[in-house]
């Protein structure tokens, strides 16, 4: 009998298909991108393949060294580091908050715009020195990678992709021309609210007027910030006839971080695979000093206040007024903050340098969460059902926490004039009206209600272009098209033409036969 079992486990086992390990390239994003891009690399290496991760020498998040991965160092002393991104984010928290204006905002939107040029240059020098290291490049040729993954925010992933000539899967919300689906997927203007408009896909007539001048706004943006960069780069290394932006369309998978729980319902292409919250999971237990600070919450529980990876620490007058209106609540309040400590700071409310923001949030005691709202705290937030106080502060992150409030799920507070009676009566509303826990909890069933958990999807769409050598079949042709054939405007151009054609012959022929009716009558008078 058990000889009997023997052989039945040999034959499975000999007739299972065999695990391929990939040799995976990552080319990351720095910052909080690195984050979720962190969490695929490790689960790829989990499963047995072997990842290489490139990174920049003044890399802020990425570590040279890991037991995950493998690294690629290259010379990068340009600039996006801890201390310049610091001082960039005080100088924006300092125009905005000089006010509302129609000036006020733009010059917000020329400091944005002066640090991602700047930062996209950075990305296309290194690469050229990636490219021009011969030593280098061969060592990368003969890894024989099967495929790159890479975070198109910046385009240096893409760039070596087809240097290299090798799949391309991307990690994806946005890319170096804006929201991902608008560079990839059909866009009508008409119910598909631009990023940044903070509107929804129920628009009156002055909204979409208001989308599509928020539209031409962001193509002026790319022009501006990015074109030079990207089409220098790839005419000196391509060749004039490669259209840098094509190369990101010609990408095989894109997985989109985000999913129609947060998203807004609009047209989508084969290769887009959403894996929106992928990288939450359910909590552990809390080291016990927080697990103590949690439980002597009683029964009003605690809130947790976190602006990002980013953001470490707010200007110190607004740093008071929170402080001030924390102290006046009877929840305990968790807040990570390493800049000065404030001096309205109650008893209630613990400063911590980190935070176990998944923990905390999965935690039955959190009540609600001070965010800034990025796409992993808003995802977060609703993988685990509490509800937003935002606190947007740039970026996307305006637009992210106006789709929570859209949905009943958040309660924005302007950074700009915000005091501690405006911040009290904001976290009031969501922790007494029942309807924001209650909104976020919908959202949270919707979200886990699927048929397979979005990290394993993700993994599954990588490892098929690894054995699929990409996934053309998926992939639409249409960004080879000029934007005339694409718009059918040389097709409409021809059957006008050809409608004036028949219509002048037409006219003819009627006049002809007229003429000679008219003839025949005179002669026959």
């Amino acid at each position: 009998m058990h000889h009997s079992y023997f052989i039945l486990i040999t034959l499975l086992i000999f007739t299972l298909p065999g695990v391929h390990g990939g040799n995976i390239l990552v080319v990351p994003l720095d910052g909080s991108h690195w984050v979720n891009m962190k969490v695929l690399t490790e689960e790829l290496a989990s499963r047995g393949h072997n990842i290489t991760v490139m990174r920049a020498s003044n890399s802020w998040y990425i570590k040279e060294t890991s037991p995950h991965y493998t690294s690629i160092t290259i010379p990068n002393e340009g600039g996006f580091d801890e201390e310049v991104f610091g001082t960039f984010v005080s100088r924006l928290l300092q125009i905005r908050r000089e006010g509302a204006s129609f000036w006020i905002r733009m010059s917000v939107e020329m400091e944005i715009m002066n640090q991602f040029s700047e930062m996209n240059k950075n990305v296309c020098e290194m690469m050229a020195h990636v490219f021009e290291d011969e030593q280098l490049m061969q060592s990368l040729m003969d890894a024989k990678y099967d495929v790159v993954l890479t975070d198109p925010g910046f385009g240096g992933g893409v760039l070596l992709a087809h240097r290299l000539s090798l799949p391309l899967v991307f990690n994806v919300r946005w890319t170096i021309q804006g929201e991902g689906h608008f560079a990839i997927a059909p866009s009508p203007l008409s119910y598909v609210p631009f990023p940044g408009a903070e509107l929804t896909d129920k628009m009156s007539f002055f909204q979409r007027v208001q989308n599509i001048l928020a539209y031409a706004f962001g193509c002026w943006q790319v022009e501006a910030i990015v074109k030079t960069h990207y089409v220098e780069f790839s005419k000196r290394y391509f060749g004039p006839e490669v259209d840098y932006f094509s190369l990101f369309q010609a990408a095989d998978i894109w997985l989109m971080r985000n999913d129609f729980v947060f998203e807004f319902p609009r047209p989508t292409m084969p290769n887009v695979v959403y894996m929106g919250g992928f990288q939450c999971k359910p909590a552990k237990p809390l080291p016990q000093d927080l697990e103590e600070f949690v439980q002597s919450s009683g029964e009003h529980g605690v809130i947790i206040m976190s602006l990002g990876t980013l953001v470490g620490y707010l200007p110190h007058d607004i740093a008071e007024e929170i402080a001030a209106a924390f102290a006046q609540l009877p929840q305990k309040i968790i807040w990570r903050h390493t800049g000065e400590r404030p001096k309205t700071l109650g008893n209630n409310t613990l400063l911590v340098k980190w935070m176990p923001q998944n923990d905390l949030l999965g935690h039955p005691k959190t009540r609600a969460f001070v965010a800034h709202g990025g796409t992993n705290g808003v995802q977060e937030a609703i993988y685990h059902g509490v509800p937003l106080v935002g606190l947007p502060l740039m970026f996307d992150q305006p637009d992210n926490l106006s789709r929570m409030q859209v949905r009943g799920a958040a309660k924005i507070v302007d950074i700009a004039n915000i005091d501690r009676s405006i911040f009290l009566q904001a976290l009031q509303e969501v922790l007494h009206e029942p309807s924001y826990r209650m909104n976020m909890q919908r959202l949270s069933r919707l979200h886990l209600d699927q048929p397979m958990k979005p990290l394993d999807l993700a993994m599954f769409w990588i490892e098929f272009v690894i054995r699929h050598k990409g996934a053309a079949h998926l992939r639409t042709e249409s960004y080879r098209m000029p934007w005339y054939a694409y718009h059918s405007v040389d097709v409409m151009i021809v059957l006008l033409a050809a409608v004036f054609f028949i219509l002048l012959t037409t006219v003819a022929i009627i006049r002809f036969l007229c003429c000679g009716a008219c003839r025949r009558k005179i002669k026959s008078d």
